[in-house]
């Protein structure tokens, strides 16, 4: 497939549980469904295998060659999609863990793993309270993942506040933004579609957000409404809270046109600096 032709993407908003085993096999189940239904590129929400709780993040941690990430090439190759998998907790060899997300191709290649770089730690008075700092380490380098469908640029919910980090993917080739993310009933209805469709416009790409369902009465409930947007910062699709497959048709002309009419990223630079006054 040319990266300028359309192609059907697929978000897999399903609810994280506490046994690992269920989630995955939920997680395999989607993707399959997504594939089955003409998806080439899908994508899985933060911390799809591991309930987002900074405390149970070490005790669910895999390596980077562990089964978790085994079984998520598996999927690609037998469904025959791009796989962004989400996030799942990765521990090295020095006992770090960190919240990655692995992208695979449709030969369940690994093409790169991003290491969430901006680690939610945030106390919101009557809202969310919450320190993945606690537990896990930041990454320190920016994803990019050429594929099929596109030069992938891909963060991790709280990543996408960080506009600067989104115009340097772009400014290095990437065409779509993903952040698979797992924003709160605080953030979530204030912020959740203003950031996404903002990135979207800014830096005129499509911007995916992945995110799981809400499952009432876990420790932290998760707002759900995976979105897509467009270069424009239209909304393609908006999911409610609850388990569904997401299905978008992303359409590069739309690209194209926005690009040609609007050409911002013909000054999108990353040296800015402040200009003595005169």
């Amino acid at each position: 497939m040319k990266t300028d032709e359309n192609f059907l993407l697929g978000l897999c908003q399903m609810a994280t549980r506490v046994a690992k085993e269920e989630n995955l096999r939920q997680a395999q189940q989607m993707v399959q469904q997504a594939a089955q239904e003409g998806c080439r590129m899908v994508v899985l929400p933060e911390m799809f295998s591991c309930p987002y709780q900074a405390a149970l993040f070490p005790k669910y941690a895999e390596p980077a060659e562990g089964e978790t990430v085994s079984r998520m090439s598996a999927w690609a190759r037998e469904s025959g999609v791009v796989l962004v998998g989400g996030s799942i907790p990765e521990c090295d060899e020095a006992g770090r863990v960190y919240n990655t997300s692995f992208v695979f191709d449709e030969q369940g290649v690994l093409l790169g793993r991003h290491r969430k770089m901006h680690l939610f730690d945030v106390d919101i008075a009557g809202g969310t309270c919450f320190r993945e700092s606690d537990t896990l380490t930041a990454g320190n380098e920016l994803t990019l993942c050429e594929t099929s469908v596109g030069v992938l640029g891909v963060g991790i919910c709280y990543d996408m506040r960080f506009g600067a980090m989104a115009g340097e993917m772009v400014r290095r080739g990437a065409d779509l933004l993903i952040y698979p993310a797992a924003f709160g009933w605080t953030t979530g209805p204030a912020h959740w579609e203003l950031t996404l469709r903002a990135r979207a416009v800014d830096h005129q790409v499509f911007v995916v957000g992945a995110a799981p369902a809400k499952l009432a009465g876990s420790v932290y409930e998760a707002y759900g409404h995976s979105l897509v947007a467009d270069p424009w910062g239209r909304i393609l699709f908006q999911a409610d809270e609850t388990e569904q497959l997401v299905k978008v048709e992303i359409d590069r002309a739309v690209q194209a046109k926005v690009r040609a009419e609007l050409p911002l990223l013909q000054h999108l630079r990353g040296d800015y600096r402040i200009l003595p006054q005169q």
